[in-house]
């Protein structure tokens, strides 16, 4: 399997994230022909934004609600580090270490919701947006976007422990990233283009 071997890992180890992918309709499983990337569907994409809102929206205002003191100094810490990394590297491309940083923040934003049920859906549910966050800057082009800003107004009301105002900023974040990517959703449509082989 070439990507066994370009990643130095076993044939199991592969089939195994393979697997979870597909779980999270990140990638589709097609018998005796392996695994593709998922395609960008408007309507896969409609619905994952339509929970993501609801399911997330709650989590961040149980979280505002319910964090203590120390659930607030880490989302503090979590949101200085990613407003220190550059989004882009020097080669113009996507910043692996910006994709951690913002994974670690959206992380820290849910911690204190004090559900783990209820948390592990959420991420769940973000794990399924992985590709889309991914496809929205070059697919998208939504270059008047200040995401940095987006990420500063959600930490403003952790900071006012205003759980209405963050559920609110977090459903206008989420929405943000459909919105770039729903044109491009449609064309694909009409194009009825095939996804890429894994």
């Amino acid at each position: 399997m070439e990507i066994a071997e370009r990643f130095s890992v076993s044939q199991t180890v592969v089939r195994e994230a393979l697997t979870r992918l597909a779980e999270q309709r990140v990638v589709t499983s097609e018998p005796q022909l392996g695994f593709r990337v998922a395609p960008l569907t408007l309507d896969d994409l409609t619905d994952l934004t339509e929970a993501r809102v609801h399911v997330e929206g709650l989590v961040f205002h149980l979280a505002i609600e319910r964090g203590d003191l120390a659930w607030e100094a880490t989302v503090v810490a979590a949101h200085h580090r990613l407003s220190r990394t550059p989004q882009q590297g020097p080669d113009g491309d996507a910043n692996p270490a910006w994709r951690d940083a913002h994974e670690a923040f959206h992380t820290a934003l849910f911690a204190g919701c004090g559900n783990p049920r209820l948390l592990h859906v959420a991420h769940s549910l973000r794990d399924a947006a992985a590709l889309y966050r991914m496809w929205s800057a070059p697919l998208g082009h939504d270059e008047d976007r200040d995401v940095a800003g987006e990420h500063h107004r959600l930490l403003q009301a952790v900071l006012a422990r205003d759980a209405e105002l963050g559920q609110r900023r977090l459903a206008e974040h989420i929405e943000r990233t459909t919105a770039a990517l729903k044109p491009v959703a449609e064309q694909l449509a009409h194009a009825d283009e095939p996804p890429a082989d894994l």
